[in-house]
């Protein structure tokens, strides 16, 4: 069973998360939270697979729960808001959440997206990606930097095509790897860099200079 805290200061939306989530047969609702520091007090004592988190509740906001709630644990977040912000946006990526979903979702995404980040992988939809790499078209270039030295050739490779939103499948077809060894090498690299998922990895690598917008810098 996948196990679910929902933290939001509306019941309303709090009780039609709960009759949606609680009509698939592998997620359990083990906790609800109206504001931000009950859902910190819940995540570290309940221990969720994932907490849906809203970003504006009263005490400390979804953000700065995020932060302590991922500072404790291996519990991820996905940050659920009826605002389409991007300050929200890349606030949820560099607290660590692990997904940004608005809450005019349809109940079907909002199941997937529990599903999607509990197997470790990243909520980041293509419009998502586009975002955060605009984001970074708009500052000044950072100075390149050496591949990290943990990686190997190949494992840097694959994190240079991650960042620029390819897909396991796109990596494979263009490296001509199978899909289950690119799995591997991404894992890999998630691990050796110490990132969350995906997403960070991502983040990780536009804000070091691996990558820029439309080019992937390759480093000795």
């Amino acid at each position: 069973m996948l196990r679910v805290l929902l933290a939001d200061d509306q019941d309303l939306v709090r009780a039609g998360f709960r009759v949606i989530l609680g009509m698939e047969n592998d997620i359990e609702v083990v906790g609800e939270a109206g504001d931000g520091l009950t859902a910190v007090e819940l995540s570290q004592r309940l221990r969720p697979d994932v907490v849906l988190m809203d970003v504006q509740m009263p005490g400390i906001d979804g953000l700065e729960a995020t932060r302590r709630v991922l500072g404790s644990g291996n519990t991820r977040v996905v940050i659920l808001t009826t605002f389409d912000r991007e300050d929200y946006l890349f606030e949820a990526l560099r607290a660590g959440a692990s997904g940004f979903l608005l809450k005019n979702a349809s109940p079907e995404d909002l199941v997937e997206a529990v599903r999607i980040v509990a197997r470790g992988d990243a909520l980041l939809s293509p419009e998502v990606t586009r975002r955060v790499i605009a984001r970074f078209s708009a500052q000044a270039p950072p100075p390149p930097v050496h591949r990290p030295p943990e990686l190997t050739d190949r494992e840097f490779e694959v994190l240079v095509k991650l960042a620029r939103g390819a897909s396991n499948a796109e990596i494979a077809r263009e490296l001509y790897l199978g899909e289950t060894t690119v799995k591997t090498h991404v894992s890999r690299v998630l691990t050796k860099l110490g990132l969350r998922d995906r997403t960070h990895a991502v983040v990780f690598a536009y804000e070091k200079g691996i990558v820029a917008p439309g080019v992937g810098r390759e480093e000795d």
